[in-house]
């Protein structure tokens, strides 16, 4: 059973890891990098309503909009390759690392049907992604945030949430186990994700709004992919065991 878990996990993340870098590479980094060039620029802050957050697979922290000083023996990977590099590196880690869970999830209740697993990406992407983005969208650097320890505090707290819920939803009997998951799913929202005093980007609107679109399209296509991988490599061990 744990060999059957690891070769799912490795393959499953490799192929979701090599995707997510590509479409990253293609969509979301050319954001990132037109949005750096307002932030280490002098241009005025923006202001506006919408709160924009860190994106899970970001490295930037800004906790204010204002320009500010990195440390010059600080490393960090330039552009190009090494960018690439890095970045191709950490997906590899975060896909391998969900489809582990997905393959622990499918030892308990495989998927009959290798698109079922469909079904568990999308699941996996409202968990970690999409419910988290409604109160804390993906943000671009340069933008203001609340406290990270906060923002981190709600984060889990609404994936955990959002999964109970979830799976009370799709698998438990009594409805009154499924209005608990609705409760669930929606208590993190009642809550309220943390904003910051004020709302402010040095990145244009219009920019922001891109890159939110283009980091859940991305990892929504991620998500489908670890799932349909992950059931089929699952299945495929298997039938050779």
């Amino acid at each position: 059973m744990f060999k059957r878990v690891a070769q799912t996990a490795s393959f499953a993340g490799l192929l979701a890891a090599i995707l997510l870098t590509l479409l990253q590479s293609l969509w979301v980094t050319p954001i990132i990098l037109q949005a750096e060039t307002y932030e280490n620029s002098d241009a005025p802050v923006a202001e506006y309503s919408h709160e924009l957050s860190m994106p899970a697979t970001q490295a930037h922290e800004h906790t204010t909009a204002a320009p500010h000083e990195h440390d010059a023996e600080a490393w960090a990977p330039e552009d190009g390759w090494q960018r690439t590099l890095s970045t191709g590196l950490s997906n590899l880690v975060v896909a391998v690392g969900f489809a582990l869970v997905l393959a622990g999830l499918f030892t308990l209740r495989a998927p009959n049907k290798t698109w079922q697993g469909l079904l568990w990406g999308f699941a996996g992407f409202a968990t970690f992604c999409l419910a988290p983005a409604a109160g804390l969208p993906p943000e671009v650097p340069g933008t203001a945030a609340a406290d990270l320890i906060q923002r981190q505090s709600w984060w889990i707290g609404t994936a955990l949430a959002t999964a109970t819920g979830l799976g009370l939803l799709a698998f438990a009997g009594h409805w009154t186990l499924r209005v608990a998951g609705l409760l669930l799913l929606a208590v993190p929202h009642l809550i309220g994700a943390p904003q910051p005093e004020v709302h402010s980007s040095l990145a244009p609107e219009a920019l922001a709004e891109q890159f939110v679109l283009a980091s859940l399209l991305t990892n929504a296509l991620f998500w489908a992919a670890l799932g349909l991988a992950s059931a089929w490599f699952f299945s495929r061990s298997q039938q050779s065991a």
